[in-house]
């Protein structure tokens, strides 16, 4: 990367700005965008280890697109392991569903639709096969406690596992299945329906699913799961914390705390890796040269970078500590590369120009908290204000809420000491966008963004993309310029 005019200080992403270069690049599917380092990442976005942010149907719906899910540190060892063999146990092309059965009713129905972003739930029998499928709008204009075999739809098609997970040879192959799958339901005029194996329901596939499938490469293990990735803290047992999460199948370990530049982090990620000397390591957060050194000294493959950026984060406002994202990232990823590590930009993107961002200056994969909080597949309960929106709480892993959480087995006297040292928002309203209300909305949106932007640049991957990119320095008018309006200016 090289800057168009020479910075004087620190830059945030609002400050910055990519100036389009010579390209040959014809297509945006000609677009590589493998993460690069150890994850296996193909889509360089990752959910992060927050409470409100990342729980099993995050993580498993991250990964089917390539990306990654991060439990967090503060959910128990057997939970983590629960939640790992459930994501192990889903499959890369197509998508898990909530199964009830005909005497269950509307609206017990009505209070499982939303979980999933395909809006809908297979009725199955005491054996799981499968009786019929329920969508939202076979639950309007009903009694609430009607029963779901009077509502159910029955002539919808039905694919088998062997259909969709063995597509054939290639890519060819797959989007051969896909574009027949979607025909079907088109025709039957569905945006989803049931797959079976061995005469059970073990998921649904929906039109927009299908399309992805041929876009996206799952993230998969060398067994051709999906993976997962959780988060150990720097406190207690960390051998034990870490041999437990390997047990359990997890894939990716994230060393985790606010202030990654300290003794004790050096001491728990030293003692991650000599347990886990196979696994990708990420460990953070830093935001200078001399952090990313020494945590790959330690035994970090990735670090991750940022203090203060994050929409849940207080901690510039309460300590003035942290430094703005886009030089943190640029500094660290430097640094990282002279050692063959990576950093992972970790907070402060708004929109899919800050991943676009990120990207450019060196990180190879970006990610993503409270944006990603406020979706269907977001673990947090789902909510409607005055107006009828959507929306679910987030709050800060150091917020007074997330700390009194995590010291729950402490003296109470030690917790309200704790809590008094809070440096985060205990609860936020992350609105769904009614436009991309799940996270896979989300994705395609940020990759659209970014897809585009290494054409931009003429670069074919990402590594090409960080070489090429050619970065200009803006004030918030250059900033304004760029934003669309959504109304005239009379």
């Amino acid at each position: 990367m090289r800057f168009l005019n020479t910075p004087v200080t620190d830059l945030t992403y609002n400050d910055v700005f990519l100036v389009p270069s010579s390209s040959r690049i014809t297509s945006r599917f000609d677009v590589d965008l493998r993460a690069g380092d150890p994850t296996g990442s193909t889509t360089p976005v990752v959910a992060a280890n927050m409470t409100a942010v990342t729980g099993k149907r995050m993580v498993e719906t991250m990964a089917r697109r390539g990306g990654l899910g991060v439990l967090p540190q503060d959910i128990p060892s057997d939970v983590v392991a629960r939640e790992t063999a459930w994501v192990k146990a889903r499959s890369p092309y197509f998508e898990s569903v909530r199964l009830m059965k005909p005497h269950d009713t509307v609206h017990d129905a009505l209070a499982q639709l939303r979980r999933h972003a395909h809006a809908s739930v297979a009725v199955v029998d005491a054996d799981g096969g499968f009786q019929g499928m329920v969508l939202e709008g076979d639950c309007q204009q009903v009694d609430r406690f009607t029963q779901l075999h009077v509502v159910m739809r029955t002539d919808v098609p039905v694919f088998t596992a062997a259909e969709l997970s063995e597509p054939g040879s290639g890519p060819s192959g797959l989007r051969e299945s896909m574009a027949l799958a979607t025909t079907r339901m088109e025709k039957a005029r569905l945006h989803v329906a049931p797959v079976v194996d061995d005469g059970r329901v073990v998921g649904v596939i929906s039109r927009q699913g299908a399309v992805r499938s041929t876009i996206y490469t799952p993230n998969l293990d060398a067994q051709g799961a999906l993976k997962v990735g959780a988060a150990v803290g720097i406190n207690g047992d960390v051998a034990g914390k870490t041999q437990r999460l390997i047990d359990a199948g997890v894939d990716v370990l994230v060393v985790d705390t606010a202030h990654g530049h300290q003794r004790k982090m050096m001491e728990a990620l030293a003692t991650v890796r000599s347990v886990a000397p196979e696994h990708p390591i990420v460990a953070g957060n830093v935001v200078t040269a001399d952090g990313v050194r020494d945590l790959v000294g330690a035994g970090a493959d990735v670090v991750k970078v940022g203090v203060g950026p994050g929409a849940m984060c207080t901690t510039r406002m309460m300590t003035a500590v942290g430094r703005p994202q886009f030089s943190a990232v640029l500094e660290c990823s430097a640094a990282a590369s002279e050692l063959g590590a990576h950093v992972w930009a970790d907070g402060g993107v708004k929109y899919p120009r800050d991943v676009a961002l990120a990207l450019a200056a060196g990180a190879s994969q970006v990610m993503i908290g409270s944006w990603f909080a406020g979706t269907w597949e977001g673990p947090g309960e789902l909510n409607q204000d005055a107006d009828g929106r959507y929306y679910k709480e987030s709050f800060g892993m150091a917020s007074t809420r997330a700390v009194l959480n995590r010291t729950q087995g402490q003296e109470a006297f030690e917790r309200a000491r704790k809590a008094i040292f809070e440096e985060g928002i205990s609860s936020s309203k992350m609105y769904l966008d009614p436009r991309r209300p799940g996270v896979e909305d989300l994705v395609d949106h940020i990759t659209a963004g970014v897809r585009s932007s290494m054409t931009y640049a003429g670069a074919t991957n990402t590594r090409q993309f960080a070489d090429r990119a050619v970065v200009g320095v803006q004030n918030v008018s250059g900033y304004e310029e760029g934003r669309a309006r959504g109304e005239s200016w009379a």
